[in-house]
């Protein structure tokens, strides 16, 4: 997994790190405000690195998840007259799933492509944010939240019922 545009925040890198933890925990906190206030929903996919033999797997895989997603929720897609994608290309392996998935099950003249870096657009960091939220959440069912995690969400029972429960009010249901 490569690091994520929230990630340099939480640790006091790149453009953060002249600033204190209150400050770049009060810059979080603000966005999760807007986050919790944009009309969006997300969905989140996992996968273990020791249950997937090799990157065909992990493809394959993917375009499975996402192509089963977007089927069994496929007339909240089509409401839309256009979908649009946005994604760095930073992973090859999840550009051509979601290429090859959206291309299969939506109709490839609603879907709009477009390469983008993380500071370009809003959603694209709510969609890190959102991320880095279902991360932690992962990490700390698995004891491996570590200094991190503790100092800007608190223990395990702080971060659910404040940070992870707005977030999940955004995902869809599978």
């Amino acid at each position: 997994m490569r690091p994520s545009y929230s990630e340099p925040l939480l640790n006091g890198h790149k453009d953060y790190q002249g600033l204190s933890i209150e400050q770049r925990k009060k810059i979080l906190s603000c966005f999760s405000t807007l986050v919790r206030h944009l009309p969006i929903n997300y969905q989140t996919f996992v996968y273990e690195r020791h249950e997937i033999p090799d990157p065909a797997a992990l493809s394959a895989r993917m375009r499975r998840y996402i192509s089963n997603f977007l089927f069994d929720h496929l007339a909240y897609f089509q409401s839309f007259d256009d979908v649009k994608v946005y994604y760095d290309d930073g992973q090859d392996v999840v550009s051509r799933a979601l290429r090859d998935s959206i291309g299969f099950v939506l109709s490839k003249g609603a879907v709009e492509r477009r390469r983008t870096t993380m500071t370009d657009y809003r959603l694209e960091q709510a969609a890190d944010y959102l991320c880095t939220i279902e991360l932690a959440a992962i990490k700390y069912a698995s004891k491996e939240d570590g200094g991190t995690y503790d100092r800007f969400f608190g223990g395990i029972g702080t971060f659910k019922k404040n940070w992870l429960k707005q977030a999940r009010r955004k995902r869809l249901a599978i």
